[in-house]
């Protein structure tokens, strides 16, 4: 074998992952290089840093195994450039040191090594770091690719709506980002509104227009995150710090670095969790997960629920005094259904969208599906809207889309758009209701139709049980007509 061969057997598949060892001992080099090969790897060996920097151009590796002693001079003094590919990329390094060199490998690894390994070396424990390094690796890249990703978005990111309830949210938006000065921490926001009405949207606006806009947007969704996890994601641990920790990772918390971290369904926190997370807003400090070392802060953060966060406090499932730091400005987003004409500017928008995105027609909508869009509830806001105008696009036929296209009446199980004279609660005409009075109307009807039980009328309304009871606190519909199971606070 000679200095820059590599391991794989002749006409074997070469895997995917590549690791160049740069070792001048040939019998620990051969063992390596055997059990790393058994393990997948494709594995490029160099006797010198000459060969091993002549290799690492060709071969382009995932990870480069680099020993500190080798005959034409000291590791470290190529680190610097080894631990990069031809594109800036960086490149994991695992440096390998004799007894009595841990000075050279704190060295090494503050000048970028991913770890280091004292000889004689297991391994297996080789393979663990190594499966380690990569693992960390491809997050970081995962990482980066979010960051730039959320940065386009956010480059795009607008607020459709001429109505007077978006106009003074534009403005507020604004005048909150006026407060963000350089070298200042910006202010917490907490953004507050139902599902689907867009709270995302105003978080990356509120992000794209302050200060800090060029810096990272980190988008954290508390419901999502799995229980047993929350808390590496958020915070970062250190390596060991319970089973499976393979090697330090940077929290989310960190992640978002001088730019925003946007909490997104905050309510969802466990409540052992929100302690650490208010210790760190307040702080501006953050401790890994097994470490002892603080890190400072300096990410604005921005929250959001479509939960009652002051009624959770109450009830003891939210912490009072983080309510009330996450709480410093606060947003409160209207619903849809109190926009007005936006419902047309937001269908024609996401219909232009929809057909730029699959070459379609810019499709029109027929007076009676404009109509049908103007009385409808919404009662999944902007996303509902967007998604159902996606659809309608993409199954049309011709340029114009009919009301029936739109599927108002299906959407629920029942038609909201259509008036039912034979309810003691409904007015003698359509045209002497107003949205509010439907709405109400509706709601009552099916309450005395599901006899008082919350769950059944929901379902027929084709609306979530929250979302009822919300709009049965707003109309003041109360507790005589709801069963033994539904008697519990309306406002959740």
């Amino acid at each position: 074998m000679n200095a820059a061969s590599s391991f794989s057997s002749q006409g074997a598949l070469i895997p995917t992952r590549q690791v160049l060892l740069i070792e001048d001992e040939a019998l620990f080099a051969r063992s390596v290089g055997r059990r790393l090969e058994k393990a997948g790897f494709a594995v490029g060996h160099a006797s010198s840093l000459r060969e091993g920097l002549d290799l690492a151009a060709v071969m382009q590796p995932d990870l480069i195994l680099l020993d500190l002693r080798l005959p034409d001079g000291d590791g470290l003094s190529v680190l610097p450039q080894i631990s990069r590919d031809r594109e800036g990329a960086p490149v994991p390094v695992i440096v390998l040191t004799a007894f009595g060199e841990v000075e050279d490998a704190v060295s090494a690894m503050k000048q970028g090594a991913a770890d280091y390994l004292k000889k004689p070396i297991d391994l297996d424990e080789l393979l663990l770091v190594v499966e380690g390094a990569l693992t960390s690796a491809g997050l970081r890249d995962r990482l980066d690719f979010s960051r730039e990703r959320d940065s386009r978005v956010s480059e795009g990111v607008a607020l459709i709506g001429e109505s007077s309830a978006i106009l003074e949210l534009k403005q507020r938006i604004q005048h909150i980002a006026q407060l963000s000065n350089p070298g200042v921490t910006p202010p917490s926001v907490l953004i507050q509104g139902e599902t689907g009405a867009g709270k995302d949207v105003v978080a990356r606006l509120l992000h794209q227009v302050s200060t800090n806009g060029a810096a990272p947007f980190v988008h954290v969704d508390c419901a999502a995150l799995p229980r047993d996890l929350i808390e590496a994601e958020l915070f970062g641990h250190e390596k060991g710090a319970f089973t499976g920790a393979a090697r330090a990772r940077v929290g989310l918390i960190e992640a978002a670095e001088e730019g925003t971290l946007f909490l997104d369904e905050i309510g969802e926190l466990p409540l052992d969790l929100q302690g650490k997370l208010l210790a760190v807003i307040e702080r501006r400090k953050v401790r890994r997960v097994g470490s002892v070392r603080e890190r400072p802060v300096a990410a604005r953060f921005i929250s959001a629920s479509n939960r009652n966060l002051l009624k959770m406090s109450d009830e003891g499932s939210f912490r009072p005094d983080l309510y009330y730091r996450l709480n410093v400005l606060s947003i409160t987003l209207p619903p849809l259904r109190e926009r007005g004409d936006d419902v047309m500017l937001l269908a024609q928008h996401y219909a232009c969208v929809t057909a730029r995105r699959y070459g379609l027609s810019v499709p029109v909508f027929t007076p009676d599906a404009v109509r049908a869009m103007q009385h409808y509830v919404w009662p999944g806001n902007v996303r509902e809207l967007r998604n159902l105008i996606e659809r309608a696009v993409l199954l049309s036929e011709g340029q114009m889309i009919p009301a029936e296209a739109l599927g108002l009446s299906d959407v629920t199980g029942s038609n909201r758009l259509e008036h039912r004279p034979d309810s003691a609660h409904t007015p003698s005409a359509l045209d002497e209701m107003t949205l509010a009075d439907a709405e109400c109307w509706l709601i009552q009807h099916a309450l005395e139709t599901a006899k008082g039980n919350i769950s059944e009328a929901a379902r027929k309304l084709g609306v979530t049980r929250m979302t009822l009871r919300y709009r049965m606190q707003k109309y003041r519909i109360m507790s005589d007509l709801m069963t033994e199971q539904d008697e519990e606070p309306l406002n959740e």
